[in-house]
């Protein structure tokens, strides 16, 4: 009996006081209030420190938790509730807050039934309140990110066979609904009939796995819509039922779309739709490797420059549109047709023999005649087309190309608005070289050192080149047989063939190297010709400007020059280039001033810092008075522009006197 008197009295508040309990005890009929040591101890008050009045724990809740358990006690002394129960705020000693997990009820009654005892305790909930608001934040950023993202979430209950949707994921499916609860069959009725089966399977998820499953597939919306949507799904186990598969599901239509749009970039040409350089050379690679016998046609528009001078770039689009039409309606239906850049085009024609490609050569010239050129236009297109016959699976999409190439040059060479057929004896060239050989002998002298750069002076009339110290950086190829290969030969087959982006580039290394401390100290500054395939790279200037900092070369040292004919081929690659060059503060040159009808146009919309006056207008200044007038009236419009500064070629044969 004694045993169990002790457990009654010191035996509990021992308990209490190691499960960290304060217990509070108020009499009704007199309103006085105990706490115990313990409850003092939670707020950080030792024994004494607190009176015992029946409000003391009133006057130390937070405001705004105060009406809230007060109500909670009235309810229950009312007889609404059978228990107290409420968390509230208590102000510690040190002034901080401290959350308490508030129980008790009623444990004595008078005669007539009516509350006069209660007793209750109270538990320190602060850490569990803090884990509660990380939580939280963490979820509100969960939902924030999910919000941003377009994502829905929802699971399915594998016992009951209850799918439950949140918003966002009916939004995606366009089901309306008030509850997210939706019908167990739902989801399988707006899959696509050709994913069905597949997306069926993927969502069976693994049982007891930690495994999450991607699916991609399409859905049909009760309107017809067809949407690509994307989940992402886990099963999750749980001990006391058959566990739930959460997934997420965003919609990835506009993804697909941009993707397909990509994919299509990638092979074909975005004016014209017909394939691009290097679609073209996979399918010219794979058709060769058949062994069956095929012809390559290699078209090259004529009088294509003149249209755009005569009428501008956009009559130019609208004719290799036009252009474009017009061969596809020419071909059989294996064949294909490619534009290679600017106004040259390839063509694939397998089984073709000779007189079927002259045949199909002679359509495609007259659907040149007939392309619409513009109303501007002051005379119709025309086409040189070489055709090269290609049986040898050892051919290479290279030889096979310049092969048709070099019959090109043959159709102009003989007058244009012809086809010419390839010829191993007739084949054109430098030292045996096609222009195919060549360009890919220019890739190889780059890092073999054949590649070699000189500078030619710019001079101001009548000054010593020390006022000045400008120099142009020119290229010159040395063959393997040890002959200088001038720029005229090797860098036309560049452009061809698509390295001149790339010589570009090694050219203003190379110079930036060499020369970067002389420009930081002003002592030298350099200019580089561009050609059209570098204006239109759009990570040109994230070269150069890495460049710079490599070599420590200011922008303001740097100098470009854009010829008439690169300007031509892309007319906003052009204006944005020289917009971003005088950002930079580097300096631009109108090069081959005067050769084209349009010229007076570039200078009005290119902000330049100086225009090159063509070299035929100077070569023989001397003895003609017409040449002597046309360089006259070039100088003054260019000195009457702010900023603008005329520049005249030498002597072509004292350059290439000092060269060699």
């Amino acid at each position: 009996m004694a045993e169990k008197k002790n457990r009654d009295g010191e035996f509990w508040e021992l308990a209490l006081e190691r499960a960290h309990l304060g217990v509070w005890d108020w009499d009704l009929r007199t309103g006085e209030c105990f706490y115990s040591t313990m409850w003092s101890q939670m707020l950080g008050y030792g024994e004494g420190e607190l009176a015992e009045t029946s409000d003391l724990w009133l006057q130390l809740t937070h405001p705004d938790d105060r009406e809230r358990a007060t109500a909670s006690g009235e309810r229950h002394i009312a007889g609404l509730t059978g228990s107290i129960e409420t968390e509230l705020r208590l102000k510690h000693k040190s002034g901080d807050w401290v959350w308490v997990l508030d129980r008790g009820g009623v444990v004595e009654r008078d005669a007539e039934g009516k509350p006069v005892r209660l007793m209750g305790v109270q538990t320190d909930i602060t850490k569990q309140k803090q884990a509660e608001h990380e939580l939280e934040q963490v979820n509100v950023r969960f939902r924030l990110a999910l919000a941003a993202s377009g994502t829905g979430i929802w699971h399915h209950d594998l016992a009951t066979r209850k799918s439950y949707w949140d918003e966002r994921t009916r939004e995606i499916f366009g089901f309306v609904a008030d509850t997210d609860e939706v019908p167990h069959d739902l989801w399988h009725s707006y899959l696509h009939p050709d994913d069905k089966d597949d997306t069926e399977r993927a969502h069976m998820v693994p049982l007891q796995t930690q495994k999450v499953v991607a699916v991609q597939y399409r859905i049909i919306k009760r309107d017809g819509e067809v949407r690509h949507v994307e989940s992402l799904l886990r099963f999750i186990a749980d001990a006391q039922s058959s566990g739930q598969i959460l997934g997420t599901v965003r919609d990835v239509t506009e993804a697909k779309q941009r993707e397909q749009e990509l994919a299509h970039a990638a092979h074909y040409d975005a004016l014209t739709g017909l394939l691009n350089r290097a679609a073209f050379d996979r399918l010219l690679a794979y058709h060769i490797a058949t062994a069956r016998p095929l012809a390559v046609f290699y078209v090259d528009l004529d009088y294509f420059k003149a249209l755009n001078d005569f009428a501008g770039h956009a009559a130019g689009d609208l004719a290799l549109k036009s252009v474009a039409e017009g061969i596809l309606g020419c071909l059989p239906p294996s064949a294909h047709a490619a534009r290679l850049g600017g106004d040259e085009f390839a063509l694939l024609v397998p089984d073709c023999d000779a007189r079927q490609a002259e045949k199909l050569a002679g359509a495609v010239l007259a659907a040149v005649r007939d392309a619409e050129p513009g109303s501007a236009a002051s005379r119709k297109l025309a086409a040189s087309i070489g055709i090269a016959h290609v049986a040898d699976r050892t051919t290479t999409v290279a030889d096979a190309l310049a092969c048709a190439d070099d019959a090109c040059y043959a159709a102009k060479a003989a007058g244009r608005n012809r086809f010419a057929v390839f010829s191993p004896e007739t084949t054109s060239g430098t030292s045996g070289l096609n222009a195919a050989r060549l360009a890919a002998d220019t890739v190889d002298a780059m890092e073999d050192g054949r590649l070699k750069l000189f500078g030619q002076e710019i001079h101001r009339l009548g000054k010593p080149w020390d006022e000045s110290r400008h120099a142009e950086v020119l290229a010159r190829l040395v063959g393997r047989n040890g002959r200088l290969i001038p720029p005229g030969e090797f860098i036309p087959a560049a452009e061809r063939f698509g390295v001149a982006s790339r010589l570009d580039r090694w050219i203003i290394r190379t110079a930036l190297s060499l020369h970067g401390p002389a420009l930081k100290s002003g002592a030298l500054t350099l200019g580089f010709n561009l050609s059209a395939q570098t204006l239109s790279d759009p990570q040109l200037w994230d070269f150069v400007d890495a460049v710079i900092d490599e070599t420590g070369a200011p922008h303001s040292g740097i100098g470009f020059e854009i010829t008439e004919t690169a300007a031509v081929t892309n007319f906003t690659a052009a204006e944005q280039f020289v917009r971003k060059a005088r950002e930079r503060r580097c300096r631009v040159s109108l090069d081959d001033f005067g050769a084209g009808m349009s010229s007076f146009e570039y200078l009005r919309r290119f902000p330049v810092d100086a225009i090159k006056i063509d070299g035929s207008f100077i070569e023989h200044i001397a003895q003609s008075r017409f040449d002597r007038e046309i360089v006259s009236a070039n100088i003054g419009r260019g000195w009457r522009r702010p900023d603008t500064s005329p520049v005249m070629p030498e002597n072509k044969s004292e350059r290439e006197g000092r060269e060699k």
